[in-house]
């Protein structure tokens, strides 16, 4: 059983490097850390880059040009085999928050020059080589819209706040850790899975309470993506996201995920799409419409005992808004282009 120190101390080597390098020199320490076919995903409007000089100019700079200067606080960090090619692959993830100050406009966002977090979720794969070969990159880029004042969507289901990190403080697994922890907590992530992957096939069934007990703790935490919020206890995230989504989404299919993995009592996985489904009418504000729309989706998880208890969760909305005809970002740029006319 691999103990992942080696691929854990190249990623921290690179967020260590990464972060302190001038705008200037991010190219050339992203190209040294990464394969020369290096492929990038990110969320709209990013979307998939081929190497590193690509990532740079269509996500790093202008981000780190609008927020400065910027620092990357870290609240997970953990690494695993990916169960979804068979333990082929070595994943690493770092969960945390951005924060700057947002002195210059961000994708339309007019900037506030105040100090904003930018939730993110960043996955590397490591290949044999030493070498970065994949990254995904999500961040809640409804989050900044919202510290910012401009917050685009309907009343959130769930709460809207700065989330912390785990409740028990050792989300970062830096050290090795025991192999029989992580076998533990993907067979509680796998059940889960399986039991909600079921549900989808029964769209009129809503999930009872005791089901979602199997492999939950009552006291669980969701902390959503912004847009639909967070929320707290089984009987609460039913209440604010569970029942809202199920009621208005329709031929649910779920497409699988790139990588799932476990260490510790941490798991974690990301899909491209993970799942598709239409929309009833009323999810996020849209009106009914027949796209099978795709939802790109991370979730990271804490296990505590034999349930989890805590759920860290990044969708792309504004990639599954976008499917379906609304660019909201687009619409902020007209916005303040009208006002400042």
């Amino acid at each position: 059983m691999a103990d992942f120190q080696k691929e854990k101390k190249i990623v921290q080597e690179y967020i260590e490097e990464f972060d302190n390098a001038s705008n200037s020199s991010l190219s050339s320490v992203l190209q040294q850390y990464t394969t020369q076919d290096y492929y990038w995903r990110g969320m709209h409007p990013f979307y998939e880059q081929h190497g590193a000089q690509n990532v740079i100019d269509r996500f790093w700079k202008p981000f780190r040009e609008s927020f400065s200067p910027v620092q990357r606080r870290i609240d997970i960090f953990f690494a695993g085999t990916n169960e979804c090619d068979n333990g082929k692959t070595t994943w690493i993830v770092n969960v945390g928050n951005f924060l700057g100050l947002f002195d210059y406009d961000w994708l339309g966002i007019p900037s506030t020059g105040k100090m904003t977090f930018l939730r993110y979720a960043e996955f590397h794969r490591i290949n044999d080589d030493g070498k970065i070969a994949e990254t995904a990159l999500f961040c809640d880029i409804l989050s900044v819209m919202h510290q910012a004042g401009h917050y685009p969507l309907p009343p959130m289901t769930g709460a809207a706040f700065l989330y912390p990190g785990p409740r028990t403080h050792d989300g970062l697994q830096y050290e090795e850790q025991d192999p029989s922890a992580a076998k533990k907590t993907m067979t509680v992530l796998n059940q889960m899975i399986a039991d909600l992957n079921t549900l989808n096939t029964n769209d009129a069934e809503r999930c009872p309470p005791e089901l979602l007990a199997k492999t939950w703790n009552k006291d669980m935490i969701w902390y959503g993506p912004f847009g639909i919020g967070a929320t707290y206890t089984i009987d609460r995230y039913q209440q604010q996201h569970q029942y809202p989504f199920r009621d208005n989404l329709y031929d649910k299919v779920f497409n699988g995920h790139i990588a799932r993995f476990a260490e510790g009592n941490y798991c974690g996985f990301f899909g491209w799409p993970n799942l598709s489904n239409k929309n009833k009418g009323g999810f996020l504000g849209l009106p009914a419409n027949d796209t099978h729309a795709p939802m790109r989706v991370v979730d990271i998880y804490r296990r505590e005992g034999d349930k989890l208890a805590e759920n860290w969760v990044f969708i792309d909305l504004l990639h599954y808004l976008n499917q379906q005809g609304l660019d909201v970002l687009q619409r902020m740029r007209k916005i303040n282009r009208t006002e400042l006319s």
